[in-house]
């Protein structure tokens, strides 16, 4: 008589089987050459992405500056 109970599978995670291993590798090759290949591109985009980043870290970054409190003044006093 079958079970009425689901018994989970002891199936192993994808990267550990076969065709997740040449997977896995196909993309580590693929990334490596990509990255090779690109590289001159991502070296002209990094200037632009640095002075983008400065006011993005300002803006997120100085959030708390107007948060101070009362007690934090009594101390540098």
């Amino acid at each position: 008589m079958p079970s009425s109970h689901h018994q989970p599978s002891q199936d192993p995670p994808w990267y550990k089987t076969p065709i997740g291993i040449v997977c896995i590798g196909f993309m580590g090759v693929a990334a490596f050459f990509l990255i090779m290949e690109h590289r001159a591109h991502v070296y002209g985009v990094l200037p632009i992405l640095l002075l983008l980043i400065c006011p993005l870290m300002h803006f997120f970054m100085h959030g708390h500056h107007g948060s101070h409190d009362q007690s934090s003044n009594k101390e540098e006093k």
